[in-house]
């Protein structure tokens, strides 16, 4: 389990703690371990940008990402390759699933305003690991999405860094970026590698 340090309310698990999308006891144990409930609300997550604001646990639909002012109600989105992403507010926390699908269509900057809107502006943001321009080679289909933040493999393919494109889109905000590649290091499940059906968790709640 990984938590930045000096925060609080956040956390990115790691495949040591299990397949936290369908073993209950591996999210029971992690839910001990952090302090919070063991029921989280989560989303049936399609790669899209919608974006629920949530007061209970349990599933609250198809997204990918949502957002609470409930006191101790975890929110989490699930990932294997993707980035999680945890923001912050004063009152609020809100999570979002980021991978190329999710960043090209503004998933990340629609949480932070749908937050801001309500009321309750990000002030930072935790980004969880996900795959790194190093291993995630793409065709043009995808490398167009994103003239800014071309990459090259560590094999020499086309890629694209999808961290330094969420990081752009939280300008203003204080960052923790994991910065590691689910990939190639073997701590995280990763479903390029694998294509295993197992899941980590970004989770967020209001400490």
């Amino acid at each position: 389990m990984i938590r930045p340090p000096g925060w609080s309310g956040v956390a990115f698990s790691e495949a040591s703690d299990g397949d936290l999308r369908s073993d209950s006891s591996a999210r029971r144990v992690v839910a001990e371990g952090l302090g919070i409930a063991e029921r989280w609300a989560t989303v049936r997550q399609v790669h899209g940008s919608d974006v629920t604001r949530v007061s209970s646990p349990g599933d609250r639909g198809e997204g990918d990402a949502m957002w609470t002012t409930t006191p101790g109600l975890p929110v989490a989105i699930l990932t294997a390759d993707c980035h999680g992403v945890v923001l912050q507010a004063d009152d609020a926390v809100g999570v979002a699933h980021a991978g190329w699908r999710g960043a090209a269509a503004g998933v990340v900057e629609r949480l932070r305003v749908e937050m801001t809107r309500g009321g309750h502006t990000p002030e930072r943001a935790a980004i969880g690991p996900g795959i790194g321009p190093c291993c995630f080679e793409v065709g043009a289909e995808v490398s167009e999405r994103f003239p800014d933040h071309g990459a090259e493999t560590d094999w020499g393919a086309v890629s694209v860094d999808l961290g330094a494109v969420i990081v752009q889109q939280l300008e203003g905000l204080e960052i923790w970026n994991g910065e590691e590649c689910t990939l190639h290091e073997g701590r995280w499940f990763s479903h390029r590698r694998d294509a295993t059906p197992q899941r980590m968790a970004a989770v967020g709640w209001l400490a």
